[in-house]
């Protein structure tokens, strides 16, 4: 008996979740305008509400098998929605990154190098440029904290040994004046693009525009790894180029590929919470030699700050040379 009753807590408990995720799938991918999407939610919500009632009420397995036969035909519904690289996208992920390699030297198509005034005021400049990978010397990583608790995002920036630096972030590809959700990025609401970018406008941009804070940190790393992860950002824009797909918030975002990528270089790093909780992602990187370690983690957060050099710089400023004056150790 007490058998027989966990199973069927367990079913209501099974309907409730699924149905939740239907009722936000249609909510966020219905065809057509808000109404439409509004009432396309709520007719499953009470669709699934009333055949809880009935079964619950009736113990009826019809009532179950009717759900689950709907939950089917909405999941081939759903598999049918696939991602487009062909949408009138925001000017700031209006193009795709590309890039080929020839030796040591790598020509990027399509970098980024926006000067803003304000989120809607900016000057478009997209860019094709070449860099010597033998001239590769270092990599930080920069976290962006946005406002929600625990996340922030994460960008990488590679420098050279003439003083520049190229920054890359996985994005979502927002549509024009289509706004971010962490919860819409669950249900395949955006593309996911890679913005290869000057500081001055990547970072600059979150620092100064958005109004968010920003820390740096040095990586310890190997040039051949610095180039090989390089490299891979450069193959992962060609991939999303010629096969887009989507962002997740949990599963496909600035850290977890980032993660992915850095896995092929090095196999043994394990995979950690702090991969999600971005927030936390520092204490990840010191623990396994990521970070200098000669200095305690705090005093390289406390030295990483870099919003508030950021926030002091006029628009032809040095910006890069700027946050790293003076540098986290």
């Amino acid at each position: 008996m007490l058998v027989r009753w966990a199973l069927w807590v367990l079913l209501i408990m099974g309907v409730l979740l699924s149905g939740g995720w239907a009722t936000l799938a249609l909510w966020y991918q219905f065809p057509g305008r808000i109404v439409g999407r509004c009432l396309s939610a709520l007719a499953w919500a009470l669709f699934v509400f009333s055949l809880l009632i009935i079964g619950t009420v009736h113990r009826s397995g019809v009532a179950f098998g009717v759900y689950a036969l709907a939950f089917i035909a909405l999941l081939s519904w759903w598999r049918t929605i696939m991602p487009s690289n062909h949408r009138d996208w925001a000017d700031d992920v209006a193009r795709s990154l590309a890039g080929e390699v020839e030796g040591k030297l790598v020509t990027l198509y399509n970098v980024r190098n926006f000067r803003w005034r304000s989120k809607d005021d900016y000057d478009i400049h997209w860019e094709t440029r070449r860099y010597d990978l033998a001239r590769l010397i270092s990599a930080d990583l920069i976290l962006s904290s946005w406002g929600m608790p625990g996340i922030v995002h994460a960008l990488l920036s590679f420098g050279f040994d003439h003083g520049s630096h190229l920054v890359f972030s996985v994005e979502v590809r927002r549509r024009r004046n289509q706004a971010f959700s962490s919860i819409g990025g669950f249900f395949k609401h955006f593309e996911r693009t890679i913005v290869a970018a000057d500081e001055r406008d990547l970072i600059r941009v979150r620092t100064n525009v958005r109004m968010e804070n920003d820390h740096l940190f040095r990586l310890r790393m190997s040039k051949s790894a610095m180039r090989a992860l390089l490299l891979a950002y450069m193959h992962e824009a060609n991939e999303l180029a010629a096969t887009p797909a989507y962002y997740n918030t949990v599963t496909s975002n600035c850290v977890t590929i980032v993660y992915d990528m850095a896995k092929e270089i090095d196999p043994g790093l394990a995979y950690d919470y702090r991969l999600l909780l971005t927030a936390y992602l520092p204490s990840y990187l010191y623990e396994v030699g990521a970070l200098d370690r000669r200095y305690p983690l705090s005093e390289l957060i406390a030295r990483g700050d870099i919003t508030a050099r950021a926030r002091a710089t006029g628009p032809d400023d040095d910006f890069s040379r700027a946050i790293r004056t003076p540098l986290a150790p």
